[in-house]
């Protein structure tokens, strides 16, 4: 409603908002609202705007005032979408938080917090110029031209794409850059809200049949001489008796589970509803329902775990952060749950996090034995329609208990009385691309503080840093250092593979020792888990004659070969190929597999072990949604008896029939040129072991190594995170590593590498002029140079814990980049800061 200038009420307030848009701009962006939308906006909520001449945007609230903007004239915003805010202020906050502390923006954060699904798109449309007669049009006009116009006069509007798929090309954009200019056609942006509710169709009987008593009496005498229909009625009244409670016919049945039953007939089915005896409609359901069979279970505590339990609520009196140590198989996750009811009794929300959608699958099963309906999942294997869901659900207040990956630090809780971090050290927790690069552990701890909510870490192998600021006294310490009822730690054989080779002893990647104890484990019926920490057939191929190595056209590494899909692939950038049949340098077919991955440890043992059920568990195997829960359903029920994966194997998984783990080259994860190697490699093996003897069997492990004095074996054998922890502290604050300092890479990437080096080279120095407390280190080349056609430099900068602002540093080190980029000859150069790299 447009008002004119003497109809405009005497107190009218001209209110603007500024939004949150999902690009990455440094500022927020300011609209004037329409006088006839000021009671719609809200912090919080969504509205439509156009941002510069032809996007459309939906985008977030982030204030309302009565401000206009310097320097520009705001154009009113388009529409408003919601009625209630869809981002809460806790979330806003912590948004704000993530952009400052990760160096990046609150559209980016935006983009990455919200689910596609509740963000709006915007598709260029065409259509015919209002102004435009055929009869009357002196343009000549090419066949592509004339197809698209009589596309049009059959519908209204074609987007880009539907001209794209009509001409049969991809360089369609000419054509309709042609009709502009003649003004045969517009351009307009359509926006489409990506969100859909999922919709079934049900049936019901006609209302009138139940309101005379005699009528449905009277149906089934008329349609004596018609059994199948019949036989759809009495089928509709078994499943839905409304003789006993007609309210039941409101609700009707789901059309599926007439027209899905082998013994009801379709044209029965369908000659009722013609009949109007059953009525056909619509009903939104959630894509979450309610399972009513599923009967909340209690889990109740042992006496070990219950003086845990009280350990924590007794730190949580004084601290806000606990970290629990426990072993694994020591029970963590039944005081995680007794902790969650507790939390659940006092009306808070409570967020568990795990650092695998493969940990999901396995712990929501006995999570909702406990806590039913009220318990949502959340991770980026659900659809964004499901993920709304849970957005909406949280919102609402419908789930009290979210279990999820990093990603759910950004739902819109409320009431945040507890978060749970498990498997706290695990790097899967940090996001490296795109931006916000933020680590969601910390993201945690920040939004638990914004809630006034407690936090708890738990870990059979904490983080160095995590473990040092419990060590002082930061944040509560509690210790299990026993695994739950007579389980107990499994035994740990070291084997020699380069005395293995010398004695004959290995076959292929397997050592005659490895294949003896899974032969003995099949015999028993028992389960075997092999851990390699590489995926694919084998790293690279190379030329027997000549030594060509095939590489990646956009990559500085070779191409890893895929067995099954018969292709060398890039795991960097994902460029893939056909494995050639000859060498491309000196034509020689003489071509060989160097090293192995988890599909040739795979496809070998079903040769050496025809009678075992093998499978594989990695990134190529788990692409589909259900494939984490079926591959360890498969396991759970013995229908796999070895099962053969990447680091996902090790993540807190558990089976209690397992008995031996196979960790098939230990020496690949320890010589890591990374200060985090001896802490990741510890922290995997010590993992993966404790996938054996859980239920009582006494559990093996095997670990095959080519240098047997490494001492990290030594403490993995004994268990000892104290004396690992003690050696990893003592060596980062020697040179200088977190704890003791934070660390923030800067990577500077360039299309040319001669500009790249120049451009990292003045970034350095301006660094070291700007920054006097911090430590400046580079740049230097990476050991990969090379990604997606980009050069690499990196840039690292040591922040003292004490050093007095650390936000002072983050503003430098932006306005260096700036200064940087402003030179014509680094215009196109690419900087990307990475605040506490994993």
């Amino acid at each position: 409603m447009l008002f004119s200038p003497e109809e405009l009420p005497a107190d009218r307030l001209t209110l603007f908002v500024d939004v949150i848009l999902p690009l990455p701009l440094p500022k927020l962006y300011t609209y004037r609202v329409p006088y006839e939308m000021n009671d719609q906006v809200f912090v919080g909520g969504r509205v439509i705007v156009q941002f510069g001449a032809k996007k459309v945007l939906s985008c977030i609230v982030a204030a309302v005032h009565e401000k206009p903007p310097a320097g520009y004239q705001a154009k009113y915003l388009m529409e408003v979408i919601d009625e209630t805010p869809v981002v809460t202020p806790p979330q806003l906050r912590i948004f704000s938080w993530m952009a400052e502390y990760y160096m990046c923006t609150l559209g980016e954060v935006i983009n990455a917090a919200l689910p596609a699904a509740l963000k709006l798109s915007s598709e260029s449309r065409i259509q015919m110029h209002p102004a435009y007669r055929d009869e009357t049009n002196e343009w000549r006009l090419s066949a592509q031209e004339e197809k698209i116009l009589y596309a049009l006069s059959q519908q209204p509007t074609l987007t880009f794409t539907e001209v794209g798929n009509l001409l049969q090309t991809s360089h369609f954009h000419k054509y309709i850059k042609s009709l502009l200019l003649k003004e045969i056609i517009i351009i307009f942006e359509e926006i489409a809200e990506k969100y859909s509710p999922k919709v079934v169709k049900k049936v019901r009987l006609n209302q009138e049949l139940l309101n005379e008593p005699e009528a449905l009496e009277k149906l089934f005498d008329e349609l004596a001489s018609k059994p199948k229909q019949v036989d759809v009625l009495m089928y509709y009244l078994q499943k839905a008796p409304v003789h006993q409670d007609p309210n039941l016919n409101f609700k009707g049945l789901d059309k599926n589970l007439l027209t899905s039953n082998p013994r009801l007939s379709l044209s029965a089915i369908n000659s009722l509803l013609k009949k109007g005896v059953l009525e056909q409609f619509e009903q939104i359901v959630s894509r979450f329902p309610v399972d009513d069979s599923v009967k909340q279970m209690a889990f109740p505590l042992s006496e070990y775990q219950e003086n845990a339990r009280k350990q924590i609520l007794d730190f949580f009196a004084e601290k806000d952060t606990v970290l629990l140590h426990g072993i694994t198989g020591s029970g963590k996750t039944e005081v995680y749950i007794d902790l969650i009811k507790n939390a659940l009794e006092g009306g808070g929300q409570v967020l568990y996090l795990l650092p695998e959608i493969a940990l999901t699958a396995q712990i929501v099963g006995r999570l909702m034995k406990v806590f039913g309906d009220r318990l949502g999942v959340y991770h980026s294997k659900f659809s964004d329609n499901e993920r709304v869901e849970v957005w909406n659900g949280v919102l609402s207040g419908r789930f009290q208990v979210v279990v999820g990956v990093r990603s759910s630090i950004f739902l819109p809780f409320h009431d945040l009385s507890l978060i749970i971090v498990d498997e706290e050290h695990e790097s899967s927790y940090k996001q490296y691309d795109p931006a916000p690069r933020y680590n969601a552990r910390e993201v945690a701890l920040m939004l638990a503080n914004f809630h006034g909510a407690k936090t708890l870490l738990g870990s059979a192998t904490p983080s160095v840093e995590s473990f040092y600021n419990a060590k002082n006294g930061r944040w509560g310490l509690v210790t299990m250092n026993k695994r739950f009822g007579t389980a107990v730690l499994p035994e740990t054989e070291l084997v020699d593979t380069r005395d293995e080779q010398k004695r004959k002893n290995m076959h292929s990647h397997f050592s005659a020792k490895l294949l003896e104890e899974i032969q003995e484990r099949l015999k028993r019926e028992e389960q075997v888990i092999l851990f390699q920490n590489r995926r694919g057939y084998a790293p690279y191929i190379n030329c027997n004659d000549c030594g060509w190595i095939p590489k990646c056209k956009s990559c500085a590494v070779s191409l890893s070969f895929h067995k099954f899909s018969h292709e060398l692939r890039c795991h960097y950038c994902g460029f893939h190929e056909r494995m050639p049949h000859s060498c491309i340098a000196c034509g020689s077919t003489d071509l060989k597999t160097v090293g192995f991955g988890t599909e040739k440890i795979e496809d070998e043992l079903k040769i050496l072990l025809p009678e075992a059920n093998i499978q594989r568990m990695d990134l190529d195997t788990t692409k589909n949604k259900n494939a984490f829960q079926q591959i360890i359903s498969d396991f759970e029920a013995n229908r796999t008896n070895v099962l053969v994966g990447t680091q996902m194997v090790t993540k807190g998984l558990d089976f209690e029939n397992v008995s031996l783990v196979g960790i098939i080259n230990a020496d690949s994860i320890i010589n890591y040129p990374d200060f985090r190697a001896h802490e990741r490699a510890y922290s995997m093996f010590v993992q993966v072991s404790g996938r054996a003897g859980r239920k009582g069997k006494k559990g093996k492990v095997i670990i095959q190594t080519g240098n047997v004095a490494q001492p990290i074996f030594q403490k993995v054998m004994e268990n000892d995170y104290q004396a690992l922890y003690e050696m990893e502290i003592a060596e980062r604050q020697l040179h200088g590593f977190p704890p003791f300092v934070r660390l923030i890479k800067i990577t500077v990437k360039h299309l040319d590498e001669k500009a790249c080096d120049e451009g990292a080279l003045h970034l350095a120095g301006e660094l070291k002029n700007r920054l006097a407390g911090p430590m400046v280190l580079g740049p230097e080349t990476p050991y990969i140079f090379k990604i997606r056609n980009y050069f690499l430099n990196e840039i690292h900068i040591k922040l003292p814990r004490n050093h007095a602002s650390g936000k002072e540093t983050k503003q430098q080190i932006a306005l260096a980049i700036e200064q940087i980029k402003q030179q014509p000859e680094f215009k196109n150069l690419r900087v990307v800061v990475d605040v506490d790299p994993a």
